[in-house]
């Protein structure tokens, strides 16, 4: 599968949300980077995340433990062998060409695991019906990971005080902040680990009250299993907005498009997200070819000054959307198509069971499956024999070599989707929403 997946269970999450103001303001920023720990996982372990104060509250970060407070890890369970039934929610494709979606809850009792499953459920169906993620969802596979807890709730609900013995360890009031939840990560990457496979976690708190992250994880040499998490809690009705936004940062590559006060002019040259530039005149934006276009975040597209946390010297390409402020529930054009980018980046339009890297008789059939995309997205398939186009075979999922004109040895046939949406009006972007599959004629 093409793109940048070598180890098959990864973290996918951005730079821009982690970075630490003093890291930003000692010329440190690299998106896409996230910062890495001084140690494995375990005791002195650290993660810069990302949080909000409130519904649709402003944007902040925080420096966390990797591991929960003494008054609440003493109440867990042991991470070394973690039992789990693992469920597919759906599973459109291999795990190689395949986005891989875990949602895990924590504060559910074996008694509640029902009640997982239907907020799980709440969850996905909200963060789906979000473009690019409604279009795209066929893109992904999801698993659902039950984990059970001792306890119902988690620790921190309703105030500092309360401790629940739970299955990651989740708590609100982490680093004396309430509306932050966060958890013991080396659980949670056991718990990840029994899907079979995990780019992203989801996990899910069993509580009413508004909170969550966005945790970065660095990708380790040895390819050990490291995952890009977002916590939030199960029934306030806005915190799925925050995993909705974290996936802009692991799959988009995008920069957060707010700012802080007293952080000034942008320091950098430029910036490798594609919703930041530096570049104020309107015809150098990155974003030039949808410039003057309504946006469905109410906005028109333009360049705004301020975002990736700095007042002045950098623009973004709307006055809100979902990567300023959780008030907003849309990607902007701009947004939607780093999305769409991002998604052919770690998934495959195309898919076979037919090895490429064997050979087919003439008259072997060669059967290639579409992921099933929506709205937004329109695949369009076309076949060729040693690079020119058989049009007659143009959308066929099955096809022989011999029907298709390849009947000599050594010939090769070779099956191409692109998607044509019209979200995507970058050409590098649009051949990047594409993938082939070639076999080779005996």
């Amino acid at each position: 599968m093409p793109g940048p997946r070598s180890a098959r269970t990864r973290w996918i999450t951005s730079v821009g949300a982690f970075a630490t103001a003093a890291a930003l303001l000692a010329g440190a920023h690299t998106a896409g980077a996230a910062p890495v720990p001084a140690t494995g996982p375990g005791a002195g372990e650290t993660h810069r995340v990302e949080y909000f104060d409130g519904p649709g509250g402003k944007p902040r970060h925080a420096t966390v433990p990797a591991e929960a407070p003494a008054g609440i890890a003493r109440h867990r369970t042991s991470a070394a062998a973690p039992a789990a039934t693992v469920t597919p929610v759906q599973e459109t494709g291999p795990v190689s060409g395949r986005l891989d979606l875990v949602i895990m809850g924590d504060g559910y009792t074996a008694a509640q695991q029902a009640d997982f499953r239907a907020d799980a459920q709440a969850t996905l169906d909200h963060v789906f019906a979000i473009e690019p993620y409604a279009s795209y969802r066929g893109l992904f596979n999801i698993w659902l990971v039950e984990t059970v807890s001792a306890e119902s709730g988690v620790s921190g609900d309703p105030t500092a005080g309360v401790v629940r013995d739970t299955a990651l360890s989740s708590y609100f009031f982490c680093e004396d902040t309430e509306r932050l939840l966060c958890l013991d990560t080396s659980k949670v990457t056991a718990y990840a680990d029994r899907a079979p496979a995990s780019d992203i976690v989801f996990v899910i708190a069993n509580s009413a009250k508004y909170g969550g992250a966005g945790y970065s994880f660095p990708t380790p040499p040895d390819g050990a299993s490291y995952h890009g998490v977002a916590t939030m809690s199960s029934d306030n009705p806005q915190s799925y907005l925050i995993g909705a936004h974290e996936l802009g940062h692991s799959i988009g590559n995008l920069a957060d498009e707010y700012q802080y006060a007293g952080f000034g002019a942008y320091p950098y040259p430029s910036s490798e997200s594609s919703n930041i530039s530096v570049a104020p005149e309107l015809g150098t934006t990155k974003w030039y070819r949808w410039l003057g276009e309504q946006d469905p975040t109410g906005s028109v597209i333009g360049a705004y000054e301020g975002g990736d946390y700095y007042e002045t010297g950098v623009y973004r390409p709307t006055s809100t959307s979902l990567m300023r402020t959780l008030a907003s529930t849309e990607f902007n054009h701009v947004g939607r198509e780093a999305m769409i980018k991002g998604f052919y980046t770690y998934a495959d339009g195309l898919t076979s069971t037919v090895p490429t890297g064997t050979r087919v008789r003439p008259g072997e059939r060669i059967g290639v499956r579409l992921a099933p995309v929506t709205g937004l997205s329109g695949l369009k398939l076309t076949w060729y024999v040693d690079g020119k186009q058989v049009a007659r075979a143009a959308g066929d999922t099955s096809v022989t070599p011999a029907r298709l004109g390849a009947t000599r040895s050594g010939q090769r046939v070779t099956a191409k989707v692109t998607d044509t949406t019209a979200a995507v009006r970058d050409p590098a972007v649009r051949a990047a929403a594409s993938n082939s599959l070639t076999w080779q004629v005996r």
